[in-house]
């Protein structure tokens, strides 16, 4: 059998679908990945023995100015990748069974799939955007989402007219091209009625969060075997357990001088630090020997030796961490952050920092209650409910669509 998988964003986009793409593998499929050909990416993909089919411009290049992308950088980028999705995934799509597509609202994927006849599934890594009386898809960055939220079906509505207004005109256009018929919500026509979640249920329950019929596999882990480098392993040596601190992709949505802050909070609690360079360019504020620098690491073998993990509250920051039992601090920033910060609190598990620009004082308040030896127990007994053969269960459910409706519940 040959599956497709297609995703555009960020590495919490690429690693996920990888991690598929060996289960599969694993099951006798025959795998093609298009993804965004950044050099991380295309790394990533070499490391399993596959090749990076480009989609689109590399992602670095739309996130890493001074700013954040802006309105009209969407209005530009939106049918530049739907464009893209037609003539890439329908070359690679050519003899496939099925596409499934993630990240960035994949708007030509499905159109793909229906014009050559392939089963298509959508996915996402959290409940972020999903219709839901219980989380708005308008969360501001930095706060919280209340609880005993309300219906947001009016936030729902006006989310599909956003879609509309960004992929409606160019992906009508190409549909017309190859045949088919125009497409009245461009959000529910990718979405479909039965998403997957590609999340822990323990770390991010859909049971009654969500009108549509989401399908929750577990999240999707790329197995990480690789040694950690030896000057990262003397410095783990020559002490206590450091904080690491890092924001992933997040380059110019970093909290301005996390670096400096983050050092200063931890060196209050007497930490040494771990700082990930990530695409922020994070580096130390001195010449200290209590800061040690990393590229891109194992982190499934790190976080299990820090004393806590402080990071923006991506998906698969958040559930890495978990699964090591290392106490987190988020700091959350835009998109699904403020969810997972959220989450982590509720669980105990960690800190939600209230406020996307924290200070010494801050970032050292939510820093000492995770350093707590009770968020520590806590961050280990929940370790050990967190399932990791979320990307097998979903690689079965590719291969066999006849199979159980549901993936087997957690045991």
């Amino acid at each position: 059998m040959r599956v497709l998988l297609t995703t555009w964003g960020s590495r919490g986009d690429v690693e996920p679908l990888v991690g598929l793409a060996v289960a599969l593998r694993g099951l006798g499929a025959e795998v093609r990945v298009c993804a965004p050909p950044d050099e991380d990416f295309v790394a990533l993909l070499a490391r399993v023995g596959l090749p990076l089919v480009p989609l689109g411009p590399t992602v670095r290049s739309v996130v890493s100015g001074p700013k954040p992308p802006t309105a009209q950088d969407a209005l530009r980028l939106a049918p530049e990748l739907v464009a893209a999705r037609f003539e890439v995934l329908g070359a690679a799509a050519e003899g496939c069974d099925v596409l499934l597509a993630t990240g960035l609202m994949p708007a030509g994927a499905r159109d793909v799939a229906e014009k050559l006849g392939i089963r298509y599934v959508f996915a996402c890594f959290h409940t972020y955007g999903l219709p839901s009386r219980h989380a708005s898809p308008g969360a501001r960055p930095g706060v919280l989402p209340p609880r005993d939220e309300t219906d947001n079906r009016a936030q729902w509505e006006q989310d599909a007219q956003r879609v509309n207004g960004l992929y409606g005109a160019a992906l009508d256009h190409h549909r017309a091209a190859v045949g088919l018929p125009p497409v009245d919500n461009v959000r529910d026509h990718v979405f479909t009625d039965r998403p997957w979640l590609a999340a822990d249920p323990v770390l991010c329950p859909v049971e009654g969060m969500a009108d549509l019929d989401v399908v929750q596999t577990g999240a999707w882990v790329l197995p990480d075997d690789r040694p950690l480098p030896a000057g990262l392993e003397a410095f783990l040596a020559a002490g206590p357990p450091p904080v690491y601190v890092g924001f992933g992709s997040m380059a110019a949505h970093a909290p301005e001088g996390i670096a400096r802050v983050a050092t200063e909070a931890a060196r209050v609690h007497g930490r040494r630090v771990v700082l990930a360079r990530g695409w922020a360019g994070l580096a130390p504020i001195d010449d200290a020997d209590d800061c040690f620098v990393v590229g891109e690491v194992n982190q499934q073998a790190l976080f299990g030796r820090v004393a806590a993990v402080v990071h923006h509250g991506g998906a698969g920051t958040t559930t890495t961490a978990a699964r090591a039992g290392a106490p987190q601090v988020v700091v959350p920033r835009i998109a699904d952050q403020p969810y997972w910060a959220a989450r982590v609190a509720e669980l105990g598990i960690g800190t939600a920092h209230e406020g996307t620009t924290p200070t010494a004082a801050s970032l050292s308040a939510a820093l000492g209650a995770a350093l707590d030896p009770g968020t520590r127990a806590r961050a280990a007994t929940v370790a050990g409910t967190i399932r990791a053969d979320g990307a097998v269960v979903a690689a079965k459910m590719l291969l066999d669509p006849a199979g159980p409706a549901r993936p087997p519940a957690a045991g």
